[in-house]
């Protein structure tokens, strides 16, 4: 990419999303400085690495130690044991995972006499692990460069971490947010002064006042139309623009677009932001928490400089001393902060431990610093921001010191922090993850260095993921290679994870977590866990999984990306709500009358596109091979027309069949057939149903916004569009008829002459209804009624496909296509890119990109390594607090937008209690049981809860089955009934879960729901399901 200046879509197109071909193009021109092999600067060269930058050197000088095989994933034993230096370590596995990015290493001394001119080889300079006095001198050199260097500082010790940008005193940001400019329908336009825009049905604008907004389309003040306006907001759903008294009266239609104007920044140096530092705050329970650390940090560098090291583990002596400082520094703040003794001495303790989490997810956020300093794309980071994990380390102060102390080993950094007792439940741990995409790579790169589930400690790993590995996963997966294409992605995982720390125990399968697979993911599977981590990147699969994790009482740690945003959830067995506790809104479906013939957005005649593809290349495929799957022969079939049987499917089956091209000339014909039919008839069919002039009951034009009226298109073999459409659309029916064709029949001299040859029927207006209810459903195609004079037809094509001998095994079989954006030599996109624009032009409506088209289309959602970085540190942070067993102020939930900046934790949502009578509630981790025996009976289950619990059911349901429900006819005898015999359970199983509701307190009010109840069919079910 580098050189080329072509962006490989195959490896970065969910990164195109995000941050856009400008600034892609921007940081494949640019070079990094980055110093510093530790914990922090390894994910960011991985980071920067696979965004594309144009080349990384890589600066360090220390030697690999066995310290560093916690801290650093690209450092192995045989490193250490060879003595390299930790740069020359990480070199080749950083380079290999971008081929585009030239990494080079330098391992020169850089000091206070160095001459720092070779810095003006770089566009932007990163340091870690670097002294703050050598910071200084580098950075005040980088921003007194013409144009400035941009300069990034970055530090961590123990359980403190801190990024610092200087982007220079004038910075351009050509995009603050990153959000796409959102395209609005308008209702209304005031002739007032101001004049006041409102948006149609209710839609809120999302705007600000200061921003700006550009109009089209608007019939009576066209004046307005391409000009650009600066608005003031008065509501959600409008906006002033500013004088419109003068224009014309506002008829109708319109839209509005949000114009993105550049903004400029300033910036300071270290040396002046030092003493009055710019914050951002990412934990509003304790706002002052960044300037406490801002001291302790800035006293903890004094403490290197005097005693040319880090405070010793456990030294309270050492401890001491650092609060003297930190309390030094305070006095020479601008804004003085009360210095907090407890968070001192805990980072005195830690300073010269890691926790790998943290610069993980630190590393995420100062990688995103890097790639806005290179493009000008997002908001910076203005100037500071800090990430503790004190909550993680608060707990264990009573431990002894000796705790804390190394050992030797690889766990040693992670050990000064933790301590010894809380590294050993890590080793022990047996742990679910459910996805190995993005966030399950790096999650599994944390277990690796953490220790999580080690063999020696009877502790495992299980993860599970069916998908195999693509070129665009290759982007943000950073432990699959270009020769891991088409291999499982959790056996590659659990391989490349092992290559970190081959202590690990992985077991690695391909198995979809859902109801299909319960037998195997079962209550008894679920026993031996832990926790459950979800690497998943849809809502339905996350639901399923917290449904599970509930029901079994097991810790639940949920995480997602989209672009810059990521989210973290921590779910705990009676602290916590869970997942399901919350529903997002649905989706707001398009109208079928919309995709079918009103289309108004690009997004509309997108979906009618894909939706057109799953039609006619997919769905009636399918359901050609199963109807001839399910019928004998076509003898049997016509038999039984012919005797008045109805045949569902049949006659959509038999058009298919008597229409079945044999050669490639016939698909062609088929697809310029099929032109004729999507963009010319359609519109002269519409404009004779709804002329031009036609009005609503009340008055108002049928064809105003957002309604648009179609233009029929002629079609000409030169247009490039045009000819496109055919030719995508001929090569998939030649895929799904199995009709051979050659690269020589894609030629225009080849197609042309073909089509010159295809007769068009002439069009002929039709008398039938054209949907216009927003609220109509789709009608269910093998449902509709079929006329008699249809089925006469479909009589008669059979029976000539019989007479001619066309009945074949072969032409009984078709070959369904599944829509896979990301091939693009299997013609699927360009199918729905050519069919998508000339919709689009046939309602002059403005059309996307080839690379919009297969966002929408696709449903791909938008990714970047360093947001799934920064996911996956945050929620291994918490997850250390679970295996800690910490208390429920401990846990922090987390949203961030990487591109604002904005970073924000906050408490989890605290679990609710169902309260049945005074004395009786329950929550959503409480599960009641019974245990009973082969003659146990309904009527004795439900005295049995009554005993034991103090309330009696009063409906007893079994998954759908209701078992007692007093109103229902006949229930009453079923109390006699044994639970054997209306359950019916298999000979394997040992209980069932059932739903029980009770009498409410007041006459009137509904049943209350309880918690579920285990009914275990004996005694010794009961014994063995809890050994």
């Amino acid at each position: 990419m580098a050189d080329s200046m072509e962006i490989d879509d195959s490896l970065y197109s969910r990164q195109r999303y995000v941050l856009g071909d400008r600034a892609m193009h921007q940081m494949a021109q640019s070079s990094v400085f980055l110093s510093g092999m530790g914990a922090l600067g390894v994910e960011i060269a991985k980071n920067i690495v696979l965004a594309g930058v144009k080349a990384v050197t890589l600066h360090d000088s220390r030697q690999c130690e066995v310290w560093d095989l916690g801290t650093n994933f690209f450092i192995r034993e045989e490193d250490v044991h060879s003595q390299k230096k930790r740069v020359e370590a990480v070199h080749s596995r950083v380079a290999e995972l971008n081929p585009y990015v030239q990494v080079s290493v330098s391992t020169v001394a850089l000091d206070d006499s160095t001459d720092l001119s070779f810095l003006l080889n770089y566009q932007c300079v990163v340091l870690t692990e670097t002294r703050l006095t050598l910071q200084k001198r580098i950075n005040h050199f980088c921003h007194s460069q013409q144009p400035p260097i941009k300069f990034i500082g970055c530090d961590m010790f123990g359980i403190c971490s801190r990024v610092f940008c200087d982007f220079g005193d004038s910075f351009e940001v050509s995009d603050p947010t990153g959000e796409e400019s959102k395209e609005l329908f308008i209702q209304n336009i005031t002739q007032d002064n101001p004049g006041v825009v409102t948006c149609m049905d209710n839609h809120t604008h999302g705007l600000q006042t200061g921003q700006s907004v550009c109009f089209r389309e608007i019939n009576g003040m066209s004046e307005l139309n391409g000009i650009t306006r600066q608005v003031t907001v008065v509501s959600p759903y409008s906006f002033a623009i500013g004088d419109t008294s003068s224009f014309p009266p506002y008829l109708h239609g319109g839209i509005f677009r949000m114009i993105k104007i550049p903004k400029t920044y300033s910036f300071e140096t270290m040396e002046q932001q030092l003493r009055d530092p710019r914050l951002l705050i990412p934990d509003f329970s304790k706002p002052e928490a960044p300037l406490q650390i801002h001291a302790t940090m800035i006293a903890l560098d004094m403490f290197q400089e005097q005693h040319k090291r880090l405070p010793s583990i456990g030294c309270l002596q050492d401890s001491e001393v650092l609060l003297k400082l930190t309390e030094e520094v305070n006095e020479t703040l601008k804004n003085k902060v009360c210095v907090n003794p407890s968070l001192v001495r805990c980072v005195s303790r830690c300073a010269r431990g890691c926790l790998s989490p943290l610069a993980a997810a630190v590393g995420g956020i100062a990688s995103q610093e890097v790639l806005k300093a290179l493009t000008g794309k997002f908001t910076p980071l203005q100037q500071w921001f800090y990430l503790d994990a004190l909550e993680v380390v608060q707990p264990l102060q009573s431990l002894p010191a000796e705790e804390f102390a190394p050992r030797g080993d690889r766990y040693d950094a992670l050990r000064a922090c933790i301590g010894e007792p809380l590294c050993s439940d890590l080793h022990k741990l047996h742990i679910f993850m459910v996805g190995c995409g993005a966030i399950g790579c790096e999650m599994l790169k944390n277990f690796a260095l953490l220790g999580v589930g080690l063999a020696r400690c009877s502790g495992e790993v299980c993860v599970t993921d069916p998908d195999l590995i693509e070129k665009s996963n290759l982007n943000r997966q950073f432990l699959f290679r270009p020769h891991h294409i088409q291999k499982p992605k959790s056996l590659t995982a659990a391989q490349a994870t092992l290559e970190i720390n081959s202590e690990l125990q992985i077991a690695a399968q391909l198995n979809k977590v859902c109801p299909a697979t319960e037998d195997m993911y079962n209550d008894a599977f679920y026993s031996r866990l832990n926790l459950v981590v979800t690497a998943l990147d849809n809502v339905e699969a996350r639901r399923y999984v917290d449904s599970r994790s509930v029901s079994n009482q097991k810790a639940l740690l949920d995480s997602g990306t989209m672009g810059t945003k990521g989210h973290t959830e921590i779910i705990v067995p009676y602290l916590t709500e869970s997942y399901n506790s919350h529903r997002d809104p649905p989706e707001e479906e398009i109208p079928f009358c919309t995709l079918k013939s009103f289309p108004a957005v690009i997004e509309h005649t997108i979906q009618w596109a894909r939706d057109k593809f799953e039609s006619a290349f997919s769905h009636k495929p399918s359901m050609f091979n199963t109807f001839w799957q399910n019928h004998l022969s076509a003898e049997d079939v016509l038999q039984r027309m012919n005797l008045g049987e109805s045949m569902e499917g049949g006659f959509q089956v038999i058009k298919l069949l008597s229409r079945r091209p044999t050669h490639w000339e016939h698909c062609l014909a088929l697809a310029r057939l099929k032109f004729d039919k999507y963009f010319k008839r359609k519109a002269l069919q519409l404009l004779h149903s709804f002329p031009l002039d036609t009005r609503l009951k009340d008055g108002s034009l049928f064809w105003q916004s957002p309604k648009r009226p179609p233009s029929p298109l002629e079609f000409d073999v030169k247009d490039s569009l045009h000819f496109g459409f055919v030719v995508s659309t001929a090569r998939l029916f030649a895929e799904i008829y199995n009709v051979p064709y050659s690269e020589k029949n894609l030629c225009y001299d080849a197609v042309s002459s073909v089509l010159t040859e295809v007769k068009i029927p002439e069009y002929r207006p039709a008398e039938k209804h054209i949907e216009t209810d927003e609220t109509a459903k789709k009608p269910d195609q093998l449902k509709l009624t079929v006329s008699s004079e249809e089925e006469r037809e479909a009589i008669s094509q059979l029976e000539e496909v019989i007479t001619s001998g066309f009945i074949t095994p072969e032409n009984l079989r078709m070959t369904p296509l599944i829509f896979e954006k990301d091939d693009d030599s299997n013609g699927h996109m360009d199918f729905v890119e050519t069919a998508s624009a000339l919709r689009a032009r046939m309602y002059s409506i403005e059309a996307a990109d080839r690379l919009q088209t297969k966002r929408i289309a696709g449903k791909i959602i938008p990714a970047i390594a360093t947001a799934t970085a920064a996911v996956a540190g945050l929620v291994a942070l918490e997850m250390i607090k679970v295996v800690g067993g910490y208390g429920f102020e401990s846990f922090k939930n987390c949203f961030f937008n990487l591109a604002i900046p904005v970073v924000v934790l906050t408490e989890t949502a605290h679990v609710k209690r169902i309260q049945i009578r005074d004395d009786i509630s329950f929550s959503i981790w409480d599960q009641w049981s019974i245990t009973g025996h082969e003659d146990f009976t309904l009527s004795d289950f439900i005295n049995a809860v009554r005993e034991k619990y103090g309330i009696e059911p009063t409906m007893v349901v079994h998954g759908v089955k209701m078992l007692y429900v007093p109103v229902m006819p006949g229930h009453s005898k079923r109390l006699k009934l044994t639970m054997q015999k209306l359950i019916k359970p298999s000979a394997e199983r040992k209980y069932v879960d059932l739903t029980v509701s009770f009498a409410p307190e007041a006459d009137g009010d509904e049943d209350l729901p309880g918690p579920p109840v285990r009914y275990y069919f004996s005694h010794e079910a009961e014994s063995s399901e809890r050994a």
